[in-house]
């Protein structure tokens, strides 16, 4: 099966376009609602988070595990990769990221070589997207802003609140005074917000979701990496999780995302 990991709601933003471009595979979700955010613990404590949602994902069966929170991304995905992957498991099952995908995208579409990030303070304290747009691309400007209350919002569903909005403003002005002409979204939380993003950076900027590119992505990956596709079921079956209110998670998913779904299991990280 495919699993996707996310601190809470946002990685259903990757999810629900990943299921879209491939429905034939089974998947298996789950969100860690009752620790988010990560963006605001330490890198230990989400190295840590990190590490047992991946020991209980192989445990349930996972070949594939895709993290779909940008914070995991930035600080835990390397370490769990050389934790979990060592000698001849790489062949048998993989982690992957939503990180990179989107910084290819962006330095695909930016024209005038200046493009802005937005995240949790964790992401942006870790410089990861910077990073990877100048391993590709040292040129490009990278302007780059910490935008905690956001997640908070979002997972509270509060994120339409006339407060919300006013402080997604705030936090959006300086990177709209830099020029640039791509902003990337470097929380999947965010897409949920995505109106507000792009009327308030405007038409000639590009605001990109994690979550059709990763889909998009995966798909090519898959492709070319027929030992790992060929390990992964393909039952349809769908499968929610959450250390949360699995009655919100429910609530909040079919409001928000279209998708009917059972009442997620709660289960236990820690």
């Amino acid at each position: 099966m495919i699993a996707l990991f996310d601190s809470g709601y946002g990685g259903l933003t990757v999810l629900k376009p990943i299921m879209e471009a491939m429905p034939e595979y089974d998947y298996l979700y789950l969100g860690d609602n009752e620790r988010a955010p990560y963006g605001n613990h330490s890198d230990e404590i989400i190295k840590e988070f990190s590490e047992q949602a991946v020991e209980y994902l192989f445990k349930k069966g996972a070949k594939l595990i895709i993290f779909a929170c940008n914070t995991a991304s930035s600080v835990a995905l390397r370490h769990v990769q050389e934790k979990y992957l060592k000698g001849g498991e790489e062949n048998e099952r993989k982690i992957l990221g939503v990180l990179i995908p989107v910084a290819e995208e962006a330095i695909s579409i930016t024209k005038n070589q200046k493009v802005g990030v937005v995240g949790t303070k964790a992401t942006i304290n870790s410089k990861t997207y910077e990073k990877e747009i100048h391993q590709l691309n040292p040129h490009i400007k990278v302007y780059s802003k910490a935008c905690p209350l956001l997640v908070p919002f979002i997972e509270e569903d509060w994120h339409k609140k006339p407060e919300a909005i006013s402080i997604l403003k705030k936090y959006l002005k300086p990177l709209k005074s830099c020029n640039i002409d791509a902003l990337i979204l470097g929380c999947t939380h965010y897409p949920l917000m995505i109106k507000d993003f792009n009327r308030i950076m405007g038409q000639k900027i590009k605001v990109l979701q994690s979550g059709q590119i990763t889909a998009k992505k995966l798909k090519q990956y898959l492709q070319n990496h027929p030992e790992i596709e060929s390990k992964l079921g393909k039952n349809k079956v769908k499968t929610f999780l959450t250390t949360g209110d699995p009655a919100k998670f429910k609530e909040f998913t079919e409001k928000h995302f279209g998708m009917k779904i059972s009442t997620p299991q709660k289960v236990e990280l820690s």
